[in-house]
């Protein structure tokens, strides 16, 4: 039945997406402020590469090529320090996913300004993917370990994003010493509580969570394949050419 409704969908559209741009546009947002330390930082970019590199989320991001995923990653921190690590890259092929994939496992530690500037990160993705108006859907996903603690509230920077058409997704990385026990499980909830609250917005918009960097790879595919979900076939013409086909 799957099969079936898909080879409709391509027969409908077939003459709509010769003409497509990218179906989503998706910016990823990686903590690398103070309380990230060395192998916190491997366990984030090898989490991200295993969930990019799964055979469910790589079956997602190259479903459509004809509308393609627009993918790129960032690393954030403090106030003025927000740094590419892949540029926007159409994902509409395997070598084009292998290459982000190669990209970030080749990526290293650099100095990083200490402080969490998780609404000048917001914004800066926001800022981003404003440039990306060819796709159909844009999604910023930003990670963090810990609440922001320099430049504007992120509470503040989501009232003025409001309106951009962009939604935000949030990672959040609880504390992973299981000798904690209650005392990890209540800092979890709060930070996933103040994610909620202050950074995500949109249609849809959520938040998961890891228990530690060393879960990260698990949540990220979760959440990855949650992003990518499928769009239903009414989505799949974009607005603008709806409505010219009706003025034909």
């Amino acid at each position: 039945m799957i099969r079936l409704a898909a080879l409709v969908a391509a027969l409908l559209l077939g003459p709509v997406l010769a003409h497509a741009d990218c179906r989503q546009a998706l910016a990823l947002a990686l903590d690398v402020s103070g309380s990230v330390d060395a192998r916190e930082y491997r366990q984030q970019i090898g989490g991200l590469t295993e969930a990019l590199d799964s055979p469910e989320v790589r079956a997602r991001i190259l479903a459509m090529p004809q509308a393609p995923v627009r993918l790129m990653v960032f690393e954030w921190s403090g106030p003025q320090d927000q740094v590419e690590l892949v540029p926007w890259t159409d994902l509409d092929s395997t070598a084009d996913l292998d290459g982000v994939i190669e990209t970030l496992r080749q990526t290293t530690r650099r100095a990083a300004a200490p402080g969490t500037a998780l609404g000048v990160a917001m914004a800066d993705g926001v800022r981003r993917l404003s440039g990306q108006s060819d796709c159909w859907k844009r999604t910023l996903d930003i990670s963090g370990d810990g609440k922001s603690n320099l430049g504007p509230r992120p509470r503040t920077v989501k009232t003025q994003l409001e309106g951009s058409g962009v939604t935000i997704n949030a990672l959040v990385i609880g504390v992973d010493d299981p000798r904690s026990g209650d005392i990890r499980q209540a800092e979890i909830g709060e930070l996933s509580s103040y994610f909620r609250a202050e950074v995500i917005m949109g249609p849809d918009a959520f938040v998961r969570t890891a228990i530690g960097f060393a879960d990260y790879a698990r949540a990220m595919k979760e959440k990855l394949l949650k992003e990518l979900e499928g769009l239903v076939v009414s989505e799949l013409v974009p607005p603008a050419r709806n409505l010219r086909a009706a003025d034909q």
